[in-house]
């Protein structure tokens, strides 16, 4: 049986320069206050198109959400010969830009041109837990699927500072994570999820996604793979035979899925109005573009039965991650 993955390879870049089949990999923190509609997200990212390695770029990315505010959204590009990305543990940096075990901080200058939006961050964070993965293990290294994502550090508690065109926002005992996702090409359709702390049961975690590929003019059956730490117990029902079983629906605004296996039946849904989504483009390797819809103040119900247990319900108000991606 092969060890668990340790967070110095769950964090280590997967990128590998000159390679013309195209690449994108981001490392990033989100983070939600513990009261208030608030939350951050701040994304350092290397695209590669294909077949023309020598254009690789760093991009860094950042949102804000401030209760009763739209989206505060900033987006830069730099060469990459100005980046560094560790081969094993985290250490990024893109531009001024830093990222890694303990902290990170930089600014985005966002697209100066058009709106001069500036966002800088001064951030510190301790962990609680091992990586988690969403696919078992062995896929990381598969060809399939093409685009991977997992969890170097869930349950992070962050501290520190985000300071949005002058305007200053302390970010004190948020709670959130550290997530490293790669590909070669994103995933045609997906909603992603996650939840770091229940109403109750502050130590819980819950990631998962339905999604599913095109083939041509085909289309894959929808997948949900979904990962529970709970009590000390993780329930990981993320294999591709059991992720074709669960069930995922999902629109803007409204997602409702079900697992089921290791114990456990699951039922849960995650909401968010459409004024709490930022819009953003991702390119894509291959070619073109991903229109992703971008919350991170989302409501997330979970009902959960574990055999030997009563059923329970747990809350989270506005902490849940909520994303959906596809042509737009």
């Amino acid at each position: 049986m092969l060890a668990p993955m340790q967070r110095d390879e769950a964090d280590g870049a997967r990128f590998r320069a000159g390679d013309p089949r195209g690449h994108y990999e981001s490392w990033f923190l989100r983070g939600n206050h513990p009261t208030r509609r608030d939350a951050f997200w701040v994304r350092y990212t290397i695209f590669a198109p294909a077949g023309s390695p020598d254009e690789a770029e760093g991009e860094l990315w950042g949102i804000v959400f401030r209760e009763g505010r739209e989206p505060f959204t900033v987006y830069e590009r730099l060469p990459l010969t100005d980046a560094h990305f560790a081969a094993s543990g985290l250490d990024v940096r893109i531009g001024d830009a830093r990222l890694w075990g303990e902290g990170a901080g930089g600014t985005c200058e966002g697209r100066a041109a058009q709106d001069g939006r500036t966002l800088r961050w001064r951030l510190r964070f301790a962990d609680a837990g091992a990586p988690l993965l969403l696919f078992p293990e062995r896929l990381y290294g598969a060809p399939f699927p093409k685009a991977k994502a997992l969890v170097p550090r869930p349950g992070c508690r962050f501290t520190g500072e985000l300071v949005l065109d002058g305007e200053s926002l302390e970010v004190h005992g948020w709670q959130g994570s550290q997530n490293h996702n790669w590909g070669s090409k994103h995933t045609d359709e997906y909603a992603w999820g996650q939840v770091a702390g229940f109403e109750g049961a502050p130590e819980a975690f819950l990631e998962l996604s339905t999604a599913r590929i095109h083939l041509g003019p085909l289309k894959t059956p929808w997948l949900t793979p979904l990962v529970l730490r709970l009590e000390g117990r993780e329930h990981r029902l993320g294999a591709i035979p059991r992720a074709l079983r669960n069930r995922g629906s999902y629109a803007l605004g409204q997602w409702s899925f079900a697992a089921r296996g290791d114990g456990v039946r699951l039922e849960g849904t995650m909401s968010a109005p459409p004024e709490a989504f930022a819009r953003l483009s991702y390119r894509n390797p291959p070619g073109g573009s991903k229109v992703c819809q971008n919350a991170k103040v989302a409501r997330c119900e979970l009902r959960i039965r574990r055999r030997g247990e009563p059923p329970r319900t747990l809350v989270s108000p506005h902490g849940a991650a909520f994303e959906v991606l596809g042509d737009g």
